[in-house]
């Protein structure tokens, strides 16, 4: 595992990595709180990977009283209540695009690239790769939920019309209830997506059984694109 000492941590699987997969964290997380997860997939079927985990900026938390704290954007009240900071999620979505474009200037063509995340990091991974200009590997959501929803159908590209999407949510979750993900699942599905949903018996946590559904996926895209 290497430290970059910019933004985010890396973690190569081999030489020469022919895919890379960018993880965003949840609130209040950084980029270590995903480094267990990425240990525990078994993607050599598909080649080397570099896991690409950065740290979101730091800013203050409406709904945790103003605390600064690493966020993708602020969240102004639970279950999105009290609106949306459109503003956060896009100056976030530019810093993803950027992760992205430096994935391919290092060799790593967009379509072996995976975005994936959690909670936030969920949100900003369907809220760029749906509106991303090149056709990506996947998106893989987990624990989160479709922002700007009633936005995505004008702002959506049509090169990633076609890319397989992962989400998973507990049905317990107490911070973005199930019925909130599922409504996201449903809008995504109304616009023509392939989504693969799973649910499990937790709350706004990652299980075992996840991350090997979660593997299964990333391989099966993986290996496809490979081909």
């Amino acid at each position: 595992m290497r430290d970059m000492q910019t933004p985010a941590i890396e973690i190569e699987t081999g030489p020469r990595p022919g895919a890379s997969i960018i993880v965003l964290h949840g609130l209040g997380a950084d980029g270590h709180d995903f480094v267990p997860v990425c240990e525990q997939l078994d993607l050599r079927a598909a080649g080397a990977v570099r896991y690409v985990l950065p740290h979101a900026p730091k800013r203050p938390v409406t709904i945790n009283g103003g605390a600064v704290m690493r966020a993708w954007y602020d969240i102004l009240a639970m279950g999105g209540r009290g609106g949306e900071d459109e503003a956060g999620l896009r100056a976030s979505q530019v810093l993803v695009e950027r992760l992205i474009a430096r994935e391919v200037e290092r060799g790593v063509p967009a379509s072996r690239i995976v975005l994936a995340g959690f909670s936030q990091g969920c949100a900003m991974t369907l809220m760029t790769g749906l509106r991303h200009a090149q056709p990506l590997a996947a998106l893989a959501g987990l624990s989160g939920y479709l922002p700007l929803a009633d936005r995505t159908a004008d702002e959506r590209t049509a090169q990633n019309q076609a890319t397989p999407i992962f989400l998973a949510h507990g049905r317990f979750d107490p911070m973005i209830a199930l019925p909130r993900a599922l409504a996201s699942r449903d809008a995504l599905m109304a616009l023509g997506y392939a989504v693969q949903w799973h649910e499990y018996t937790m709350e706004h946590s990652v299980c075992l059984e996840e991350i090997q559904h979660l593997n299964r996926f990333l391989l099966d895209v993986l290996k496809r694109d490979a081909d």
